[in-house]
Order: C-alpha cells, then sequence, then structure tokens
C-alpha cells in the first residue's frame, strides 16, 4: 500500500506544497483556517509529518512564473491579462507566489527565480523550454503547441471560431468572403489560416469566393492592406479578420472609402477585445475565454506538482460568436 504524500496532503487541503510544509514547520506563519485545513487532510491520509523533511531537502518552493512569449510584448496586452488573471486567481487560491514577466526580461535578468513551474504564454521558444526543464521545473504552455515538447497546452478552439464566424457571415446572405491575415506567432498563423480554409470548404465556399490577405498585426499595416483589398472592382461584401486590431483596420480602410457597414461590407473579428464596443459599428467577434484558459493553466501546473503523470496534454477552450452591428 502506498504511503501519503505531502502532494497527496496538498490536494486534499486545497493549498499549496510549501504551505503544507509551513504548516508543519511553521505553523505560526499559516493562517488559522488554512492551518486546520491542512491538519485535517493529514488526519484523513493518516499521513505522517516526517515527510515534510525529504519535502524540504528537495528544496521545494511556493513559487510559479507566468512569462509572457510574444515578441515586442508588455504585461499590458489585454488577452494575456486575461489569462494571467485566471492563472492569479489561481495561485492565490493555492497560495502560491506568482512572478510576471516577459520572456526577453525573465532571460535578460541573472538572479535565481527559484521556482516549481512556468506557464509559458504565446510563441514560446524552444530554448527557453529546454532551458526550464534542465532546471526540473514543470512547465505548461497557454495559447501555443511546441512541437517536439510532450507538455500541457491550453488552447482556444480556433477552429471552431472561425467556423462560427463564417456561418454568420453566409447566413447573412454572403459567399464571398476574403480574410485578413496577420502575421503573429506560427501556431496561431497557421491555425487560423488553417481553420478559414477548411472551414469555407466544409461550408461549400469554392476557391472563388474566398480570398487570403496578408499583413503585419499593426492597424496602420492592417488598414494600407485592406485599403488594397476593398478599393478593386471585385471588392468581397464580407471580411474575417484574424484579430480585433485587423478588424478595426479593415472598418477604418472602409471609411476612407465611403463604405457603410454593414450595408456595404461586413466585418468579423477575432479574440472579443475591449475595442470591440469602442468602435462605430460596434465589431462582431469571435469571443475566446481567456479567464478560464488560464483557470486551466493553474490545474494543469497543480496536477504536475502533484505527481500525476496522466495530465491531459491539450485541453481546448471552447469559443463564441459575440454578434454586434458589423455584420447585422
Amino acid at each position: 500500500m502506498n504511503h501519503p504524500t505531502i502532494y497527496d496532503v496538498s490536494r486534499l487541503s486545497g493549498v499549496s506544497i510549501a504551505t503544507v510544509s509551513r504548516t508543519f514547520s511553521d505553523p505560526s506563519r499559516v493562517r488559522e483556517s488554512t492551518r486546520r485545513r491542512v491538519y485535517a487532510a493529514a488526519s484523513a491520509l493518516n499521513y505522517q509529518p516526517s515527510e515534510i523533511a525529504r519535502a524540504m531537502a528537495r528544496q521545494q518552493t511556493d513559487k510559479l512564473a507566468f512569462i509572457l512569449c510574444k515578441k515586442g510584448a508588455t504585461l499590458l496586452d489585454e488577452f494575456y491579462a486575461g489569462i494571467c488573471e485566471g492563472v492569479m486567481r489561481g495561485a492565490n487560491s493555492m497560495e502560491y507566489q506568482l512572478l510576471v514577466s516577459t520572456a526577453e526580461d525573465w532571460q535578460r535578468t541573472p538572479r535565481s527565480k527559484q521556482i516549481e513551474g512556468a506557464i509559458l504564454a504565446g510563441d514560446a521558444q524552444p530554448g527557453l523550454i529546454a532551458e526550464l526543464q534542465q532546471q526540473n521545473v514543470h512547465v505548461v504552455l497557454v495559447n501555443h503547441i511546441a512541437p517536439g515538447f510532450d507538455l500541457p497546452c491550453i488552447v482556444a478552439d480556433e477552429q471552431g471560431g472561425v467556423q462560427q464566424a463564417l456561418e454568420h457571415l453566409i447566413s447573412r446572405g454572403h459567399r464571398r468572403i476574403a480574410m485578413l491575415a496577420g502575421r503573429f506567432s506560427s501556431y496561431i498563423t497557421s491555425e487560423r489560416y488553417n481553420a478559414f480554409l477548411s472551414s469555407a470548404k466544409q461550408l461549400g465556399l469554392s476557391l472563388e469566393e474566398t480570398s487570403v490577405t496578408m499583413c503585419d498585426r499593426d492597424i496602420e499595416s492592417a488598414t494600407q492592406a485592406a485599403l488594397g483589398l476593398l478599393d478593386r472592382p471585385d471588392r468581397p461584401p464580407a471580411v474575417f479578420a484574424f484579430n480585433d486590431v485587423l478588424a478595426a483596420g479593415v472598418m477604418k480602410a472602409a471609411r476612407r472609402l465611403g463604405l457603410r457597414l454593414p450595408d456595404d461590407l461586413a466585418v468579423v473579428g477575432f479574440d472579443d477585445s475591449s475595442i470591440c464596443t469602442l468602435l462605430e459599428p460596434e465589431l462582431t467577434s469571435v469571443h475566446v475565454d481567456c479567464r478560464r484558459m488560464g483557470e486551466l493553466c493553474m490545474e494543469r501546473m497543480t496536477a504536475l506538482l502533484g505527481g500525476e503523470t496522466d495530465v491531459p496534454r491539450r485541453t481546448v477552450v471552447p469559443t463564441s460568436l459575440r454578434t454586434r452591428a458589423s455584420t447585422s
């Protein structure tokens, strides 16, 4: 029969391994309500506190890291801030300390981090993943899948989101639909591009009825690309944009050309960011539950820290279409 471990007490009591350790080694540093939970879990499991010494000898800490891996990004990036909020809620409930950083700052800072786990958000580079693994740090990826690494990944349902957008445009009578694709991470670019092509085919759109235009991920690049797309005799009556910033560029170009939304042009974005309701008309967009993605990151990380071996490797969070005046 397996003896209960500090991991078991952590899972049952709902607090971090470090908190369990402090409860037995230095109880004055732990809130009374938390101590009661830990003692109750230990009693139920018939756990022997001598395990604490072995846990401390392994130099476990109560620190996790959320590292934003997006070139040129700041921690104010709205999409990843939503994910980080979900991670922070989970970390706080489990009494973990959470370090938040961009990948550039993380690798540039020479201080010792002494973390147990890292949640890498966005385009995590293989070198950073390998470095963390060499330090025996548990890694969870979010909004990214890294080929060659067997890691838990939390991603949005890109295929479902794109298909909902196209189904909505078709229901409004549009057959010729263009996509404005941004140069994002390799994972996101590939997922949304392939989702557009496969969904268009599944919904019966021919190659002649679809087109793809590439641009950089800023609004001015999107505006210029959209001007070229819309200022031509075979102008598409509907555009699906890779995200809301690119969609705003399409709307900006439409205004310059004197086009009315949605009468002359329908526009759909992706991410359902705060700018959707700031635009006029308000933007129809695919909603991504960023907070839920962050919460799932912490669920997977807690399982890894608890020594579980059957942690799901790919978790897909559903998306939904938020319909607004840019298409109706």
